[in-house]
């Protein structure tokens, strides 16, 4: 049995400290490579964790969660999830195809009581019959043709008052959209009468010892949370978010979020079959970058690795077979989990920074080997690579396995 052991704020247990190959980082070989980079790129917190055949075999945070009270962020730190919450979202749905709560071809207007355009929310898609083509499977796969948020329409700044439209057909193509996701709630809450709140404390938090997470704000958190930091280093706080938003409300913690990619990695909770589904790409991805999807030229970079969505995660085929991933973003937020399906090896990062995706590529292939994770398409641009900073059009230039 592995004995668990706890050193300052480190989490970790007794395996070895280099992987069997001799190649990949762990141990005291990872913290120093993780307090270099962190120095370099300007992070002032940072946390790892490691997955090995479906099991947790190292939890580590560096850093600080706040830095003018020079309090240390440790493993049991709540830190903003941002869109990891979608990765978590989909699972949690999954249960209820498992047990016939949900179809994911269905149309959504087989659900809803009323018309979509109904409902207050949704009332810009009057005399757009589209909505009808949306079902669980084409939201939960970014395949809504709606953008990320409607107050940023595609080529445009930040508009408070912008109004949702689709700007491609339901399902033919892929188009990041948390709009997109939390209509997949909104269907549940309304049309299946099952709140996700309490979805996702039955089927993911207790099951899995989540007890530092939740979908909302919880006082007790405020002992031990995380400030959020600019990229110039300025003190963001931490949103205390009171309502329930499927795209990104929750709060969680690395020890706690590494429990639940344990058990993605494993299928834990899942009917093999329903496994399989969760994880099989419905789309490929030919986009330049993940943001924004619409309205730049598409890109055959990342052909060679197969770069597509499933139902809330995106996949890829790596070195060592099929991966998924999901990254969570955020001002003062950068999250990210990769895993490698066949081996179920993962490897989960989150910052208080938004400098922490600098470091990301770079830790990636240090802890899991190449992977060739579409690190350009995710802008996720190394620290000491700033000339490459993502620009509106530039196919064909960055494939992922050249870094």
């Amino acid at each position: 049995m592995l004995r668990t052991m706890l050193l300052g704020s480190f989490l970790v247990l007794a395996m070895p400290a280099v992987a069997t190959d001799g190649s990949l980082l762990r141990g005291a070989a990872l913290d120093t490579r993780v307090a270099f980079l962190m120095k370099e790129a300007k992070v002032p917190g940072f946390a790892v964790a490691i997955v090995e055949d479906g099991k947790v075999v190292s939890v580590k945070a560096y850093g600080k969660r706040d830095v003018e009270k020079d309090l240390p962020l440790t493993t049991d730190t709540v830190m903003y999830a941002a869109s990891l919450t979608k990765a978590a979202f989909a699972y949690a749905a999954m249960s209820l195809v498992d047990e016939g709560k949900l179809d994911l071809d269905r149309s959504i207007a087989k659900d809803l009581p009323k018309p979509l355009p109904a409902y207050p929310k949704y009332a810009d898609l009057a005399g757009d019959e589209r909505w009808r083509k949306l079902t669980p499977s084409i939201l939960l796969s970014h395949r809504s043709g709606f953008p990320n948020f409607r107050f940023w329409p595609p080529g445009k700044d930040y508009d408070p008052d912008g109004k949702l439209s689709f700007y491609f057909d339901p399902g033919a193509r892929f188009g990041y959209s948390g709009e997109g996701i939390n209509l997949m709630q909104f269907v549940l809450e309304n049309g299946r009468g099952i709140d996700v709140g309490d979805l996702m404390k039955a089927r993911l938090f207790e099951r899995y010892g989540m007890t530092r997470s939740g979908m909302t704000w919880r006082d007790d958190f405020a002992e031990n949370v995380a400030i959020g930091y600019d990229e110039d280093g300025k003190p963001l706080g931490h949103k205390r978010r009171e309502s329930v938003r499927a795209a990104g409300s929750m709060d969680t913690t690395i020890a706690d979020y590494a429990r639940l990619l344990a058990a993605m990695s494993r299928g834990e909770g899942l009917k093999p079959a329903t496994y399989r589904t969760w994880l099989k790409p419905v789309v490929k991805i030919h986009s330049v970058r993940q943001f924004p999807t619409i309205g730049l030229a598409d890109s055959r970079d990342n052909d060679s690795i197969s770069l597509g969505y499933a139902m809330g995660v995106g996949t890829f085929e790596s070195p060592r077979g099929p991966a998924f991933f999901k990254e969570g973003h955020d001002d003062g937020t950068n999250n990210l989990f990769v895993c490698l399906e066949r081996s179920k090896t993962c490897v989960l990062m989150m910052s208080n920074s938004s400098n922490g995706e600098s470091i990301f590529a770079y830790l990636l292939d240090d802890v899991l080997g190449k992977t060739c994770f579409p690190w350009y398409w995710a802008s996720y641009i190394p620290y000491d690579r700033a000339a490459m900073r993502p620009e509106p059009v530039l196919p064909d230039r960055h494939p992922a396995c050249r870094l």
